[in-house]
């Protein structure tokens, strides 16, 4: 589903505008991203988890050039889906 069919939907659910659709969803990306600057973890009970976890330095191998290269620390987003979500899907 792309953001443009998640719009329609959450408009068509909660008899919105696309453009109120649009921003609300904007809204809760925002907040969902300013927690996990500010506290590392956002959770929506039932759906699911976000989290920043840390990944250290670590070695690698150019795979044109087969040189060895210094991948540096990072902060990536992981997601863990929650009960609700997993019952769901299966």
């Amino acid at each position: 589903m792309s953001k443009t069919e998640l719009v329609d939907f959450i408009a068509d659910k909660a008899g919105l505008t696309k453009a109120d659709a649009n921003r609300a969803l904007d809204a809760a990306l925002e907040g969902i991203t300013a927690g996990l600057k500010k506290e590392g973890k956002v959770a929506l009970v039932g759906f699911g988890t976000f989290s920043a976890k840390k990944r250290a330095a670590r070695d690698g191998i150019n795979p044109l050039t087969k040189e060895a290269i210094k991948i540096p620390a990072k902060v990536v987003a992981s997601f863990k889906a929650g009960s609700k979500l997993k019952d769901t899907l299966n």
